[in-house]
């Protein structure tokens, strides 16, 4: 399994609309990609600091959603909420409790 971190920063008073936005868009949407298995979406209320963190089967599922421009569609949908772009990583998961 591999997951893809994403590190992002709120606007001020915008963490509202970024938990929505994730939940009514992002979710769906990462359901319908090949290989998806979950994720979590972590934001600190005082900072506006946030982490995502996108399971994938295997390394070429998750790279796949880059290639396709899935994962730039939705970056492109927090252009409002996001203080800066969101800084990524790629990760393999060794241990899933």
């Amino acid at each position: 399994m591999n997951a893809r971190v994403a590190f992002f920063d709120v606007k001020p008073g915008k963490r509202e609309e970024a938990i929505k936005l994730f939940k009514d868009i992002v979710v769906p949407e990462a359901k319908k990609q090949k290989g998806f298995q979950g994720g979590l979406v972590l934001t600190n209320p005082d900072t506006g600091k946030g982490i995502s963190i996108g399971l994938w089967e295997t390394e070429a599922d998750m790279t796949a959603t880059e290639k396709s421009g899935f994962y730039q569609q939705w970056v492109a949908k927090f252009t409002d909420v996001f203080a800066i772009p969101p800084f990524m990583e790629h990760y393999e998961v060794n241990i899933n409790i």
